[in-house]
């Protein structure tokens, strides 16, 4: 971006009466990524719960989050991702295909045993390891549901898209009804590095804001020492919010805003 008031050639900043050079440069951040920030920053750490006195009850639902938080019976708590179809994306149509444990496993388990991917979701070795990581997900109540991403009818990735107020991850953040969370991984080597990851990460963060309108932004947690993947979130209209400690990493929190979706 150009400086604000600074001259265009090379070399052109401005020298003032007393000899000194002017170098000061005014940013601007849109008021809307301002009020973000700030109501990141105020909103601190998430707080302990309520004890209250002894011999109180806790508040009900799972692991003491308030009663708000827990979801009916039979609620459909992604709002039908299956019937959301597919996207135009630069690359191609992109679609998020909920696992079928009977055809899908091979594929997953594969792309789980290739180092790279291994080191970050330490899900190597037989078939059974993987399918039992699907299978929690399936039998569960629907707050998280494993995806494949399909470009152009070729399964590409691999997706978990998930309930993030209602995981374990809202007691490190200060989590708001409805947030969704996105995990996911690029299957093929020679996919990666080149931006696809990129350009199906903002695929699927759009898709879910597109069909979740009670969702306000959507949130990603990759390990910090996972560089490409930071880097592949930021510039897919993430921005970083925070570093978290999970019981398993040092996360980064990643935020893609509905308010700033369609300026970032």
């Amino acid at each position: 971006m150009p400086p604000t008031d600074a001259s265009a050639e090379t070399g052109g900043s401005s020298t003032s009466s007393t000899g000194g050079v002017e170098d000061t440069l005014e940013l601007r951040l849109p008021d809307e990524l301002v009020a973000l920030f700030e109501e990141d920053r105020e909103s601190g750490p998430p707080a302990a719960p309520d004890q209250g006195p002894p011999g109180a009850t806790a508040p009900d639902g799972p692991e003491g989050r308030p009663p708000g938080l827990v979801p009916f019976p039979g609620e459909d708590l992604l709002d039908a991702l299956a019937e959301w179809g597919a996207v135009a994306t630069p690359i191609g149509s992109f679609q998020l295909v909920p696992v079928r444990i009977e055809r899908d496993l091979r594929l997953i388990s594969r792309w789980m045993n290739d180092p790279a991917v291994a080191a970050f979701w330490e899900l190597a070795g037989p078939e059974s390891v993987t399918e039992a990581h699907l299978g929690s997900q399936l039998a569960g109540d629907g707050r998280s549901v494993p995806c494949l991403g399909v470009l152009d009818g070729v399964p590409t990735g691999y997706f978990e898209i998930y309930r993030a107020d209602l995981d374990p991850l809202a007691r490190h953040y200060p989590a708001r009804p409805h947030d969704t969370g996105i995990h996911l991984l690029i299957g093929g080597v020679a996919d990666r590095g080149r931006g696809v990851g990129t350009t199906l990460l903002r695929a699927a963060a759009d898709h879910v804001l597109d069909h979740r309108p009670r969702c306000g932004r959507v949130i990603a947690e990759p390990d910090l020492r996972n560089t490409p993947s930071v880097s592949a979130f930021l510039s897919a209209g993430f921005r970083f919010s925070a570093e978290v400690d999970l019981p398993d990493k040092r996360a980064a929190l990643m935020v893609r805003d509905r308010a700033l979706s369609k300026v970032l």
